[in-house]
């Protein structure tokens, strides 16, 4: 098996960052080096100067990967992404093929998607659905989470068998999509004592679905039928009052897992502040639309453009303190993940089909191919550490999801890395920077002060020199333990 050296750059890791040379041999990392440490072994460069390492001239001989005046950091980890998700009468536009090449673009290694049981089906069918979709198509590593979305005595024996035969480890439920997803009180109480027995980690949509509906109904009576209307109908109360209870449910049912996603608001953001600081075991993620997005200058755009923007939770005004509070919750680890909620649609036969009912606009937005980017602006803007974009991006995901291995540079881990280069720049829109299956980018005119130079994963070089250079298939199903980040 081939060997490289990603040599001469500055390797970041949640705790500090240190001149060093990573050694990969075959799938894993075998050694972090000091400067000249791998000519003291005689690790020496292969024969011809072959970038592959195909052509080494004996078994000393590696690639070199230079990564000089770069940072050397572990291959992004989005645990939230919904490839081929059936929403609204359409189908997210991204496959697994091309959303984990896309992901591959931005710097990303390993995601985790979703399988779906929808109300009234059967858990293992969606399973099964979802590895049909996924195998032999991926470009990068990837693992499953489970939707419940029929919380019943056999679905509650497959979270068990699932945790201990499949290596998926985690489960969400939905506090809204009453007849689709919808979880009452009672099922979740239930399905989080379950998890509770097995040490699997409850994922929470916390929002309150059943009082939304009535306020989307309301506003469309009165005609108000643009995308803006999305947000409005889905205040921040509705988040923060869910949020409340799914930390209150976890409590009761015995301090279980509790993991809210694609929190948007700075009221949901203290109910899960106020449960950390007391002991609870509740974490939450936010996602790039969150800390850059708003309703005035995306949503409410003019005609139906807003629609491109449309996602749930919904965006939040940059009038209030959303932005200001989340990026704080990130440096103060209240909010210990980015992810994407990766669900991308056309605007052309998709969004589309909302026209004149923001209700019936397809729930979605792409960034699984800009996350790392536009999180290491964050960087550059002073919102955050370099060390901890690592933390949130590569290596709490990567715990808190029982991916052993993943996000971290360090010997026996697989070799996900990210040559990063501080002095590059990246320039976003659908004519620049756009490789996921969209007819339109939700980050047009996004510009960054860094850019992706190298990815690997697994020992394999899947970017370099801005071209693509990975396969369909060589993504592995990744069987995920339990937490490893709990109190």
């Amino acid at each position: 098996m081939s060997r490289r050296l990603v040599q001469g750059g500055t390797v970041v890791s949640a705790t500090g960052r240190s001149r060093s040379d990573v050694l990969v041999d075959g799938e894993t990392i075998a050694a972090v080096l000091a400067p000249g440490q791998a000519d003291a072994l005689g690790i020496r460069p292969a024969a011809g100067g072959d970038p592959t390492g195909a052509g080494a001239g004996g078994s000393g001989d590696v690639a070199v990967i230079d990564a000089t005046g770069k940072y050397v950091v572990p291959g992004g980890v989005d645990v939230h992404t919904h490839m081929e998700l059936p929403f609204g009468g359409t189908f997210a536009s991204d496959t697994f093929e091309t959303g984990t090449t896309a992901a591959a673009w931005g710097g990303v290694t390993t995601i985790v998607d979703f399988a779906v049981q929808r109300t009234g089906e059967n858990v293992m069918d969606g399973l099964a659905a979802w590895h049909a979709k996924a195998a032999g198509n991926c470009a990068i590593d990837y693992g499953f989470h489970q939707i419940i979305g029929g919380v019943d005595d056999e679905s509650l024996k497959a979270m068990t068998y699932l945790v201990d035969h499949e290596g998926i480890t985690s489960f969400k439920l939905f506090m809204a999509y009453p007849g689709v997803f919808y979880a009452d009180d009672g099922q979740i109480l239930r399905a989080m004592q379950n998890a509770g027995e097995s040490g699997a980690v409850i994922m929470m949509h916390a929002e309150n679905g059943i009082a939304i509906d009535v306020l989307v109904a309301q506003a469309l009576a009165r005609g108000e039928t643009d995308p803006k209307y999305h947000a409005f109908t889905r205040p921040a109360e509705m988040e923060s009052e869910a949020t409340n209870r799914a930390v209150q449910l976890a409590r009761v049912a015995g301090n279980v897992p509790l993991y809210i996603v694609h929190l948007s608001a700075s009221e949901a953001l203290a109910e899960v502040a106020e449960a950390r600081h007391r002991g609870q075991n509740v974490f939450a993620e936010t996602c790039p639309q969150y800390l850059y997005l708003s309703i005035e200058d995306q949503l409410a755009q003019p005609g139906f453009e807003g629609a491109k923007w449309v996602c749930s939770t919904p965006l939040r005004s940059k009038h209030e303190h959303h932005h200001r509070d989340l990026w704080k919750g990130l440096r103060t680890n209240e909010l210990a993940v980015v992810s994407t909620d990766h669900c991308p649609f056309c605007m052309k036969d998709q969004k589309e089909l909302g026209l004149g009912n923001f209700s019936a606009i397809p729930n979605g937005i792409g960034s699984v191919e800009h996350r790392m980017e536009l999180l290491y602006q964050g960087v550059v803007n002073h919102e955050m550490t370099l060390e901890r974009w690592v933390e949130t991006c590569c290596t709490t995901p990567a715990r808190l999801f029982g991916l052993a291995g993943k996000g971290v540079i360090a010997p026996g881990a697989d070799a996900d890395i990210l040559v990063w280069d501080p002095d590059g720049h990246t320039s976003i829109g659908y004519d620049k920077k756009h490789h996921m299956n969209m007819d339109h980018s939700a980050w047009e005119g996004f510009e960054v002060d860094g850019k992706v130079d190298t990815v690997i994963s697994r020992g394999t070089v899947v970017i370099e020199h801005d071209t693509y250079v990975g396969s369909k298939g060589h993504g592995k199903f990744v069987k995920r333990g339990l937490s490893e980040y709990l109190h």
